[in-house]
């Protein structure tokens, strides 16, 4: 699984939308069951319970409705967290916030950065995605590499639109539940910006050569996150990434983390009531993730789902 492809999914839908060839989402298929949750209960003290949600950033129409066990953990909550507020996710001033950081300032072209080679890719690429090269030149490889790997999620049918963050903040909007985001977009354009350039154009490539390689691996992993798999999902999107760009990795995810871990701790205090948590599933996954990370403290943690087998 490319990284490229891992980076994307980790990412809050707010910066997703910010490129620029995304997609309608699929139309729905009729019958098709709901996805089995990646959803935990954390028990807090007295009335106090954080219910963390596992989130796709792309999803397709037909990925609803959710299961009963979201909808109860729904219902139940007295507030909803994300990764971005919804005010950041909704403002217009995302985009240009996105693109103000890709743009370049150095005095070089994104040719420059590129071998010959990656640059014949992108545009071979951009001829038939009807995107001139020209219109890329000023602009730094990250973005490029994200624009083309979410260009190609998206002609599968995958919509950040429709992704289950903003599916749950128009949720939370229409039964006036509060809403909250654990970290600003600034700090996340930053840590895409922060990337070397070598971090850069290994993005960039990856992309491209996702594109010659086809949809199969992203179906792979939709289908895994609808089944629940947490196990495939933490193998094939996260302990690869950890082995192969631990720095990266390290940034991405374990910082971010824990620097989310005294927020959450602060809604398991007493008498805080019920909150449901809605980030990238990965954050949830493995050794470093949100659920090991509030066990290891202590907290009792279960799996909730009721179509899983025991």
């Amino acid at each position: 699984m490319s990284w490229i492809k891992r980076l994307g999914l980790l990412l809050a839908t707010g910066l997703l939308i910010a490129t620029p060839l995304l997609a309608a989402a699929a139309a729905p298929k009729a019958g098709k069951q709901p996805p089995v949750p990646l959803l935990w209960k954390v028990t807090g003290a007295q009335g106090s319970e954080l219910y963390l949600l596992g989130s796709f950033h792309l999803l397709k129409a037909d990925d609803y409705p959710l299961s009963s066990d979201v909808d109860r953990a729904f219902a139940g909550a007295q507030r909803l967290l994300f990764e971005l507020s919804p005010e950041e996710m909704n403002s217009p001033e995302l985009a240009t916030q996105m693109m103000q950081a890709a743009l370049r300032r150095d005095g070089r072209q994104l040719k420059d950065d590129l071998d010959p080679a990656t640059w014949r890719q992108l545009e071979a690429w951009g001829a038939a995605n009807n995107m001139p090269v020209d219109r890329l030149a000023g602009l730094k490889p990250w973005f490029v590499g994200l624009t083309v790997s979410i260009a190609q999620m998206t002609r599968q049918g995958l919509d950040p639109k429709s992704g289950l963050d903003r599916h749950l903040m128009e949720r939370a909007a229409q039964a006036n539940k509060p809403t909250a985001g654990l970290e600003s977009a600034a700090s996340q354009i930053s840590m895409l910006d922060s990337m070397s350039n070598d971090e850069q154009r290994q993005l960039l490539r990856e992309a491209l050569e996702q594109v010659e390689k086809g949809d199969e691996q992203s179906r792979q992993l939709h289908d895994a996150w609808r089944r629940g798999d947490d196990v495939m999902l933490w193998r094939d999107m996260a302990a690869q990434m950890k082995r192969e760009y631990p720095g990266l990795y390290q940034r991405i995810n374990v910082e971010r983390n824990d620097a989310w871990l005294p927020s959450l701790k602060q809604w398991l205090q007493p008498g805080r009531g019920n909150t449901l948590v809605v980030v990238g599933a990965l954050h949830l996954l493995g050794s470093d993730g949100v659920v090991e990370k509030l066990r290891a403290q202590g907290y009792k943690v279960e799996r909730i789902c009721s179509a899983c087998k025991r």
